[in-house]
């Protein structure tokens, strides 16, 4: 049985060390319990302590002695991961990272969630029982992986979630078309010919029920790509669907399919867009050349997990990359197509940087609520 967890071209990787303090525990959090202890903590915060039993040598279980409980909320784990003598603290960071912030729950309880809206996905081959987003599956396309129908993988299941997911997704009402790749290969022809099928699809679809746009948490061509084969396939796939009225987001930059760049919310906040700050939380970076770049969030996240049929999971993240910022930015635009379906990519692009935030360090943050607002008294120019 294969398994898959090579991370994407978006900058996921094992995060790296950081002194960065936490922020204030709030009243409603466990006891800490651990702050009796007087023992030297050997794990640095946002390190990765997701326990897979397939990998040799992971990990499962951490002593006190071993952690710092007050920066839990900065690590990377998964509901396998055991960190004793804090496991009401840890469950509740990973139930609290379901909440996308920014006011997208209380947009969910107005109705707005994606609903008839077609979005499409290009990722790492998942399985589709995920009760985040089982159902939710229109058409499922494999470009060529050559993995186990029986196993998954880390990434596109994460990525999904966070567009689509019932708890965890910033759209949990759109349908999705997903296309399968096999990302660890350079070849830059398994994301066109993804796109292409998309395409495809979308030329069977009656007039209003068209596939609005695709999430791509990779950079299959372009400035820093790492692929190294048929790059130009990838531009050509981009330009068709284009043409199409598809837009297409994904990681190149100086392209006007990469505008998306990383942000972090404060987790005890993460509603307050005004708290957020552009780039990493061990690398925080403000937005460069705001005025095409907009902020997404990339941290203190919960997303779906599954490697083996049938054993859905969870995994939390103190730091992700511009990989989840992607999805994320998708599911924001989905909504405003749900309240404007006659909207133009264009216009639904414009209206976004139109009412991006300010955060703490000036970079322009993603404003969901702001948006969909704008959104409905949006009228086009003659």
């Amino acid at each position: 049985m294969a398994f898959v967890i090579l991370l994407s071209a978006c900058g996921i990787s094992a995060p790296p060390k950081s002194s960065s303090t936490s922020p204030e525990q709030t009243s409603s959090q466990p006891t800490n319990i651990a702050s009796a202890y007087s023992t030297l903590t050997t794990l640095e915060p946002y390190s990765n302590l997701r326990y897979l039993d397939f990998v040799n040598g992971s990990r499962q279980r951490y002593e006190l002695n071993e952690y710092n409980s007050e920066e839990i909320y900065t690590y990377t784990f998964n509901q396998d991961t055991i960190l004793e003598g804090n496991a009401a603290l840890q469950s509740q960071i990973l139930e609290e990272g379901k909440n996308p912030g920014l006011g997208i729950i209380e947009l969910h309880n107005q109705g707005i969630t994606g609903k008839n809206v077609n979005v499409a996905i290009i990722d790492q081959p998942m399985l589709t029982d995920h009760p985040e987003f089982a159902g939710k599956i229109t058409s499922y396309y494999d470009t060529g992986c050559e993995t186990d129908t029986n196993s998954g993988s880390m990434h596109g299941p994460a990525v999904t979630s966070i567009l689509a997911g019932t708890t965890t997704g910033v759209a949990p009402d759109v349908k999705v078309w997903f296309a399968a790749v096999p990302s660890w290969k350079a070849d830059s022809k398994y994301y066109a010919d993804a796109l292409n099928w998309i395409v495809s699809e979308n030329q069977k679809l009656p007039e209003d029920e068209k596939i609005r746009l695709v999430s791509v948490s990779a950079a299959p061509s372009g400035e820093g790509s790492p692929f190294t084969e048929n790059l130009q396939m990838w531009d050509d796939a981009v330009k068709a669907a284009q043409e199409m009225n598809i837009l297409v987001l994904d990681c190149r930059t100086n392209e006007n399919t990469g505008f998306i760049f990383p942000c972090f919310f404060d987790p005890t906040d993460r509603e307050n867009v005004s708290l957020c700050s552009g780039g990493f939380p061990t690398a925080p970076n403000p937005l460069p050349d705001y005025l095409h770049y907009i902020c997404a969030p990339c941290a203190y996240r919960t997303m779906a997990e599954e490697y083996t049929a049938d054993k859905p999971s969870y995994q939390y993240w103190g730091q992700g990359g511009l990989s989840w910022s992607i999805p994320y930015c998708a599911g924001v635009l989905a909504l405003g197509w749900q309240v404007r379906p006659d909207l133009s990519p264009e216009e639904i692009i414009r209206i976004l940087f139109e009412t991006a935030a300010s955060g703490k360090d000036s970079s322009r943050i993603i404003d969901p609520p702001s948006f969909i607002k704008a959104v409905r008294n949006f009228t086009p120019s003659t």
